[in-house]
């Protein structure tokens, strides 16, 4: 559950990250019409590029780390329909068998 939890937050702050870049290069860096800014326009760019990276390479580690085939629902019956199969050696009865028995009586 605390895994869930990580993958939301680190999801939600991906899709911040890149809803504050512009398609066209301003995004957040457009809001500095200074050039001599502190951290300026491109060191903006900069970090939202290697951020947007960073949270995207974490998010997939995140869900990557989060499959574990031991602890899956169709190993241990838990979901619904995942019931055993049982299967009988003796048919029911009244119920036709598979040989059919041999008529020799008309040969």
């Amino acid at each position: 559950m605390f895994l869930y939890i990580i993958i939301i937050i680190v999801a939600s702050l991906l899709a911040l990250v890149v809803l504050a870049q512009n398609p066209k290069g301003g995004g957040l860096a457009a809001g500095f019409t200074g050039a001599q800014q502190i951290g300026g326009v491109q060191r903006t760019t900069d970090f939202l590029e290697k951020s947007t990276w960073t949270l995207a390479a974490v998010l997939m580690i995140l869900c990557l780390l989060n499959v574990n085939p031991h602890n899956s629902g169709a190993a241990t019956g838990d979901g619904p329909g995942d019931a055993p199969i049982q299967v009988d050696d003796q048919p029911a009865a009244g119920a036709p068998t598979d040989a059919a028995p041999a008529d020799d009586a008309g040969q």
